[in-house]
């Protein structure tokens, strides 16, 4: 499957739209980790613990994507985003998203 933020896949054309898929998942840090969170939020830096949080959910809703394109049948998707939104207080929304489509060699 070949993932891309382009709107189109270069020595490719795009035979058939699918349509709009999406995933996304929200995720939390322990209390422990958050706890370290805040102090480092007063003397500053990098959030270590929140970086991670966000990057381990950006694979997870990128793959979850990922499946629900080969469930429609799609060789691709492309248009590639990401939206993140904070629920509360140490959690946040990752949503991934692009357009699943059929692809041909030109």
């Amino acid at each position: 499957m070949k993932i891309s933020n382009l709107d189109h896949l270069p020595g490719f054309v795009i035979s058939k739209d699918l349509g709009l898929v999406r995933a996304n998942v929200v995720r939390a840090k322990h209390v422990g980790k958050d706890l370290l969170a805040g102090l480092k939020n007063i003397v500053g830096g990098e959030i270590r613990e929140y970086t991670e949080m966000l990057s381990e959910s950006r694979e997870i809703a990128l793959k979850r994507m990922e499946k629900k394109a080969k469930e429609l049948g799609a060789d691709a998707v492309i248009n590639v985003r990401f939206m993140t939104s904070s629920i509360a207080g140490g959690a946040a929304e990752i949503m991934a998203y692009g357009t699943a489509v059929k692809i041909k060699k030109k």
